[in-house]
């Protein structure tokens, strides 16, 4: 028996609904009218009416549900993740090497767990949502390859990367990025089918609930490592290294999974979760109270900015925090906003509505403020991989921002929370997409060929792989200068020539004049300025 026709035929008589709803719980179909309302609430989103059905029966699955906790499944799978990074934490067996193709020098510069702990994680994570929500197995099986794939590639294509400072750049932003596919992949499995605006929202708001809880389990656990540690100090016993690292990466391991299966009920859609009962709504309400803050914060910051214009444009500190408080303003955005409206009074949707528009106006400025900058700084200097990765994350961000901000000035505020959803649904999909882009396109984009400087002093090649261009050299008896490029050593004619291409006197490296020597002469620069001298 279906209930669709009856349900759009009467979706805007209340009284014929409820009807339809008593008749159907009568017969033991009450399954049959939900699928039917979800149906029908997709096809007009926009009927009050079917939207008020939606909420009062999701609500009334959460709370049929209850709140009983997979532990047969997130006990085992958490001990499991623990046991996997703990091995995986030996830093003497498990690290990640840089190593200068041409001389052959080592320098250990990440723990490996470091880069693997959140691709190993969320597909532990997958599986829970798998086994303990009956969910495919297909989709857990194509996540875990997909970021085992992703894993591989940046470990295989990381040593092609040049100069050496690249490569750390890009071993540094793949923590980040590994992290957020490894996110989207958990994504994929929560969601299932069910890939609209509303539960990716959902998906989005619970992952910002249990990185609050996993922050609070990792105090709770970082002080019972101290006290424990402490007493065994107290008696002069000094626990072995294996002990330590089996309560900080095996804890971290086995937090993950709890966090997780505390707030997420992995048999329900995102968009099913209780958002409006203990922490889920601590922390909503924490966000909220933060969100006037953060507006006042930004307003007194907009008004100092004239008077110190130019700091972020000259100072890499500053523009880094510029950064990292763009991404919390994101992260309070989803917090402050509910999934479901209906814990909210039409007053307080108002003011909270107001607040959502002012933040994102005000970042959205201060989004612009720092791309700027960024631009700025690679514009007089050089395009590197932490500039290129965050000159996209900015412009997402911007993007999110401006969305926001669209969607709210055509939707109205009847209709402003699903317009918010839909503006960071798409902004998940913008961060994936461009977390991909960054593992892909920068070890191609900021791939070197050592053969070019093989032949060359070895003081020469070792700077060639440690620095990024513009390389330039000079000798202590000599007052010329010389640009590495290509294998070859390019006379810079004159001061006026330094200066008019943008080179910068600390990057001037010395050199012995027998390896300047030894170096083959190139074009000069300007080109034709003459036969260049002897160093």
């Amino acid at each position: 028996m279906t209930y669709l026709p009856t349900i759009l035929q009467h979706a805007s008589n209340p009284e014929e609904l409820e009807l339809s709803y008593q008749q159907a719980v009568k017969a033991g179909a009450e399954a049959d009218f939900t699928a039917a309302i979800e149906t029908g609430y997709a096809q007009a989103g926009d009927n009050l009416l079917l939207a008020a059905w939606h909420y009062r029966l999701t609500y009334a699955m959460a709370q049929a549900r209850g709140r009983a906790v997979a532990w047969g499944w997130a006990l085992p799978l958490g001990l499991l993740n623990a046991l996997l990074l703990w091995i995986l934490s030996d830093d003497q067996r498990f690290n990640l090497k840089v190593v200068n193709p041409l001389t052959g020098e080592m320098v250990t510069f990440l723990p490996l767990v470091v880069l693997m702990a959140a691709p190993i994680s969320a597909m532990v994570l997958a599986l829970f949502l798998t086994a303990a929500g009956q969910q495919r197995w297909r989709r857990w099986l194509a996540v875990t390859l997909g970021l085992a794939a992703s894993a591989a590639y940046a470990l295989l294509l990381f040593p092609h990367i040049w100069p050496r400072v690249f490569q750390q750049q890009y071993l540094s932003l793949m923590v980040l990025h590994l992290g957020l596919l490894a996110w989207a992949g958990v994504g994929l499995v929560a969601l299932g089918r069910r890939g609209d605006a509303e539960n990716r929202f959902a998906f989005l708001a619970k992952s910002l609930e249990a990185f609050v809880v996993a922050g609070l389990l990792a105090i709770a656990g970082g002080l019972f490592t101290v006290i424990t540690f402490g007493l065994f100090n107290a008696l002069g016993i000094q626990p072995p290294e294996e002990v330590v690292r089996l309560f900080v990466a095996g804890g971290g391991g086995l937090i993950v999974l709890v966090a997780v299966a505390l707030v997420y009920d992995p048999k329900a859609e995102p968009a099913q979760q209780s958002f409006d009962e203990g922490l889920s709504k601590l922390v909503a309400l924490l966000m909220r109270l933060l969100l006037p803050l953060t507006v006042a914060v930004l307003l007194v910051y907009l008004a100092f900015i004239p008077f110190n214009w130019r700091e972020p444009f000259e100072n890499r500190e500053v523009l880094v925090v510029f950064n990292a408080m763009l991404f919390a303003v994101i992260a309070l955005l989803v917090g402050a906003t509910p999934v479901q409206g209906g814990d909210l009074s039409q007053r307080g949707q108002s003011w909270l509505r107001r607040g959502v528009i002012a933040l994102a106006g005000l970042a959205l400025l201060v989004s612009l403020y720092a791309l700027a900058a960024i631009l700025y700084r690679t514009a007089i200097d050089r395009m590197t991989p932490n500039r290129l990765a965050f000159i996209g994350w900015n412009m997402i961000n911007i993007t999110i921002l401006a969305l926001v901000l669209f969607h709210q000035a055509r939707a109205g505020r009847d209709r402003w929370l699903p317009a918010v959803h839909k503006a960071f649904a798409a902004g998940t999909v913008l961060y994936i997409v461009w977390a991909l882009v960054g593992l892909l396109a920068l070890p191609w984009l900021f791939r070197g060929d050592p053969a070019q400087v093989a032949g060359l002093p070895v003081r020469i090649q070792q700077l060639a792989y440690e620095r990024s261009e513009p390389i330039l050299l000079k000798c202590p008896t000599s007052p010329h200068i010389y640009l590495l490029e290509n294998g070859q050593k390019r006379w810079v004619k004159d001061i006026a020539t330094f200066e008019a291409q943008g080179y910068r006197w600390n990057d001037v490296q010395h050199v012995s004049c027998s390896d300047l020597r030894a170096t083959p002469d190139g074009e000069t620069i300007p080109p034709g300025a003459g036969p260049p001298p002897r160093p």
